[in-house]
């Protein structure tokens, strides 16, 4: 797969993104749901209760270690990644503790299209994040 960046300004390479990238090539597209910090737990009502309370930090990075989860199982890696989409309900926090993304991705040589989203609520109270991703080879 081709990857080319269209940046008609730089603000965003600063935080490791593209404005937009043309992809040409791919054969296989991931596309997943919204991954965030979720542990067993068969005392609650749902069988989940989140793993990092209160912990934007742990919830940023519990979130990408499951997409790396579904990368590894569709048998891509970090520099397949297209495009991410991260929602949390607090949009200053989550700028805060942005470095543990930028290390995550920083090392995958790519600046994936991304968006981010405040909103007032995630599907479990007390989740802060939620990250959306699709990938491409």
């Amino acid at each position: 797969m081709e990857r080319t960046a269209v940046n008609p300004v730089d603000w965003g390479k600063e935080f490791l993104m593209n404005q937009a990238e043309v992809t040409e090539g791919a054969s296989r597209h991931l596309r997943c749901s919204g991954q965030v910090d979720l542990v067993a737990d068969p005392d609650s009502e749902m069988g989940v209760a989140v793993g990092h309370e209160g912990d934007m930090r742990g919830q940023i990075g519990a979130a990408l270690e499951a997409l790396d989860g579904l990368l590894d199982g569709a048998g891509m890696g970090r520099s397949d990644i297209v495009s991410l989409r991260f929602l949390t309900t607090s949009v200053a926090q989550f700028l805060e503790h942005y470095d543990v993304y930028a290390q995550w991705i920083g090392g995958a040589g790519v600046m994936p299209p991304q968006t981010l989203l405040g909103v007032n609520e995630l599907a479990v109270p007390g989740l802060l994040v939620e990250i959306e991703m699709e990938a491409a080879v």
